[in-house]
């Protein structure tokens, strides 16, 4: 959904990677400060309310996603290790903006929230924060197996992007409960994407046993997982 809208992003960034480049700072560099930046944002605003300037500061550091890229490929520095750190530091990123929105509902300072639709969001923002982790690891081992698992209807930047709007409204004065429907739709869409990636594999899986014929009984079967 989004792709069109990094492409628009990675033209607005190349000049300013250039700089950097000239500079001397790294893409690695870059990389680790825009994660720094979402995780003190989203851990520091949202929990004590500022929702609408913690969306703008984990927004403006989240571009830091695009621009250590087009620094990496600028610089030649595309590989594995730059693609390792990227991965593992936006599941950092991403548990730290949904911690802080649970923060927020579980603090309930704000006078609009009552209790119970406290309780619905806490529970929404940490399904958000535990089926959000399972996606990108459900797709990473179906590679790790051989396989692909490149679908569902719930990408993380869809995922970021919706949850950020939302809250952003409420810090506008939207009522809260609006953040709390985003979150639960977005719960129940990563759980929906969950599934269709554990499918996709078992078709694969199911396909690679056919092409390999009936299995040798006398060969032990299974594995760790």
């Amino acid at each position: 959904m989004f792709g069109k809208l990094r492409a628009v992003t990675t033209r607005l960034f190349t000049p300013l990677a250039a700089v950097l480049l000239r500079l001397g700072v790294s893409p690695d560099a870059v990389t680790l400060a825009g994660t720094l930046g979402v995780v003190a944002g989203a851990l520091w605003l949202f929990p004590t309310g500022h929702l609408f300037a913690g969306t703008m500061v984990v927004m403006v550091f989240a571009f830091s996603d695009v621009l250590d890229g087009v620094m990496a490929r600028r610089a030649g520095r595309s590989g594995p290790w730059g693609a390792f750190l990227d991965s593992t530091l936006d599941r950092l990123a991403d548990a730290a903006l949904f911690v802080g929105l649970t923060l927020w509902f579980v603090r309930a300072d704000d006078p609009r929230l009552s209790s119970e639709l406290a309780s619905w969001g806490t529970g929404v923002a940490l399904a958000c924060l535990a089926l959000g982790a399972v996606v990108p690891y459900a797709r990473a081992r179906a590679e790790s197996v051989g396989m692909t698992a490149q679908v569902g209807i719930a990408e993380r930047a869809d995922r970021l992007v919706a949850a950020l709007v939302a809250a952003g409204l409420v810090g506008l004065g939207v009522p809260p409960v609006v953040l709390v429907a985003v979150l639960g739709l977005l719960a129940l869409a990563s759980a929906v994407t969950i599934v269709q990636r554990v499918a996709v594999v078992r078709r694969q899986a199911l396909a690679l046993g056919a092409d390999a014929g009936p299995a040798d009984p006398s060969r032990p079967t299974g594995g760790t997982r």
